[in-house]
């Protein structure tokens, strides 16, 4: 009998349809929990359950519910939005995850750099403060320009501004600010609560993992060419297999190992962000809980064609996932948003794919969505 997978997919993720394409191919019955209903939800009795992302307690309510009736053997999120709730899932049924207050750290920035500080893994210095301009200032006086900005719970470089002296560190915490208070996922009263960094140069790198009862088996480093100095983030190349020396490589993946344990992840996929200030000393800036975002994890293939998604699943699972050996190179491009507005079309793409070497070229962003 195919085991039961609950997989928890906000509406507007990216990364349904790889999940799904791998549970296939795995043979995995899968349960899809998430906060709308499909239109074809008279087709999918018993294997579908709408409930709120948000509220990670009545999620884990209603997937036991489901439990008694049809028991589930695995529960994964797979988007940034779903980890809390996914974790609240496992921790209700006895299910393999990363424990609640490990995933709850890596959703709130304040409680990631604490961790870290606490284990003594080397970080940017860091502070945390409201979004009020004199108090940003006084914070990045104490730490020292250039600082970073950033909202403590968002993911994808959102809200994240560099700022070289006074005037640009006003400008920033207040875009911040108005972003996250027209923003109705973000609004709460009064001033919202940031962090602000010190700035960390270097090469940027991402490492894609997974934790097997706290060991860490890292699957893939990529390397980001571009350079990333602000004063946005926005994510545009991606390459693997990483071109850091071996010395540094090691580094990088004995950082991450030390930032997981840090935390106290122990299962599951990881997305950890790191630089490079100084050869052989690399800082973290980012630790999450969950695979890769977007449709980043399309670059990557493993021995005999498997997915990252497939190497998840496997483990969530109980399956074999063997020891994974990564396929040849590959990159992602992700195209940056040059300013605000609309978009009305997007032209030139059979010329993009019939370009030599690219495998797949595709819009994700519907035709009248506001791009900021």
């Amino acid at each position: 009998m195919p085991a039961r997978v609950l997989l928890l997919l906000p509406t507007r993720t990216y990364r349904a349809s790889a999940f799904l394409a791998a549970a296939a191919r795995l043979r995995l019955e899968v349960v899809v929990g998430s906060d709308e209903g499909s239109s074809l939800g008279h087709l999918m009795e018993g294997r579908q359950l709408v409930v709120d992302l948000d509220r990670p307690g009545d999620v884990a309510d209603a997937a036991a519910a489901f439990h008694r009736e049809r028991p589930l053997d695995a529960v994964v999120g797979v988007d940034e939005a779903a980890v809390l709730a996914a974790a609240a899932v496992a921790a209700r049924l006895g299910l393999r995850h990363s424990g609640e207050s490990a995933v709850a750290a890596t959703r709130d920035k304040r409680r990631m750099r604490a961790a870290l500080a606490a284990a003594a893994v080397p970080q940017p210095a860091w502070e945390a403060v409201d979004a009020i301009p004199a108090v940003a200032l006084a914070a990045a006086t104490r730490l020292g320009f250039p600082v970073v900005v950033k909202p403590v719970d968002l993911a994808g470089s959102r809200g994240v501004i560099r700022a070289d002296d006074p005037a640009a560190l006003a400008a920033a915490v207040e875009r911040v600010a108005r972003m996250l208070g027209t923003d109705p996922g973000c609004a709460r009263p009064g001033p919202p609560p940031l962090v602000v960094e010190r700035f960390a140069g270097g090469p940027e790198v991402a490492v894609e993992g997974l934790l097997d009862g706290g060991r860490l088996r890292v699957l893939a480093v990529f390397d980001k060419p571009d350079p990333l100095d602000g004063p946005f983030f926005e994510e545009t190349l991606y390459v693997t297999p990483s071109r850091l020396a071996p010395g540094d490589l090691a580094a990088v993946e004995r950082r991450c190992a030390e930032a997981v344990a840090a935390l106290g992840l122990t299962e599951g996929p990881v997305h950890a962000e790191l630089r490079l200030p100084a050869p052989g000393d690399p800082v973290v800036i980012e630790v999450a809980a969950r695979s890769i975002g977007g449709r980043c994890s399309t670059a990557l293939r493993f021995a005999g064609g498997e997915s990252l998604e497939e190497l998840i699943l496997r483990q969530a699972a109980g399956l074999s996932v063997g020891e994974p050996r990564l396929e040849g190179a590959s990159g992602v491009l992700m195209l940056p948003i040059e300013r605000g507005g609309r978009l009305v079309a997007v032209e030139g793409l059979d010329r993009a794919r019939a370009v030599p070497g690219v495998e797949s070229a595709s819009v994700s962003v519907p035709v009248g969505e506001p791009l900021v």
